[in-house]
């Protein structure tokens, strides 16, 4: 049975750090692309943070890039989002994914996995 499990996320005032971390079972996870996605009230679901499978070659949305890192661990089958510089504009829930393929996960297309989301509040 595949299961991601998130932890981390929380109330932040602007300028602040969290770290979000997913933990995954259930299938190999060194085959998969990784990424974490959010999710703001009234809006579209969307990327934030990709990591490929091997290379672990990364990529990021714009407004995020310079503030957030995305990492894998293979042997612990974690991934996570260290979120530096948190801006208000960064309050939403956010979802850990996984997928074979990279270029499905950062499409956002049939994704084979989700996490339950958390929150992530940044206010002062």
């Amino acid at each position: 049975q595949v299961r991601l499990v998130q932890s981390g996320g929380g109330l932040v005032q602007p300028g602040g750090s969290l770290r979000l971390s997913c933990a995954a079972s259930g299938f190999k996870f060194s085959n998969y692309a990784m990424g974490w996605y959010r999710q703001a009230p009234g809006e579209e679901r969307e990327l934030v943070a990709g990591i490929t499978r091997a290379s672990g070659s990364t990529s990021y949305r714009d407004s995020v890039k310079g503030r957030f890192t995305i990492s894998r661990d293979d042997v612990e089958s974690t991934v996570s989002l260290q979120m530096n510089s948190l801006k208000p504009e960064d309050t939403a829930i956010y979802y850990c994914a996984a997928d074979p393929s990279y270029t499905s996960l950062v499409a956002g297309f049939d994704v084979r996995s989700w996490g339950r989301g958390t929150q992530v509040t940044v206010s002062s």
